[in-house]
């Protein structure tokens, strides 16, 4: 299993085809950088569907998602962050800053 999210990206017409289940996801823009990475968790009533669609309309320039179904989501969550930052040097643009973030060194 890869550490990185490396599913295929999907178009805003297909969010109707996402469940209520929890885990992660990104967005990303047209060229495929991700613009944002984000979790639906035990608090959100519809899941990764209600989220995503939320978060998709909120983020410029974000044209298409990915996600990951997952219980662990927060942990996820947070790995993801990490390797974005270590592949970029920094945290996605649309992300605000995360306090008690780990290192990883990803191969």
């Amino acid at each position: 299993m890869s550490i990185r999210l490396d599913k295929p990206w999907r178009g805003v017409d297909e969010i109707e085809s996402l469940g209520g289940q929890l885990g992660v996801f990104e967005l990303g823009n047209a060229e495929g950088e991700v613009l944002y990475v984000g979790f639906a968790g035990g608090r959100s009533l519809f899941g990764l569907r209600e989220v995503v669609e939320q978060t998709l309309a909120e983020v410029e320039g974000a044209v298409g998602f990915r996600v990951e179904i997952t219980t662990a989501y927060r942990t996820r969550y947070q790995e993801l962050l990490m390797v974005h930052v270590a592949d970029h040097g920094g945290l996605p643009p649309a992300n605000p800053p995360e306090p008690a973030l780990g290192k990883l060194s990803p191969a």
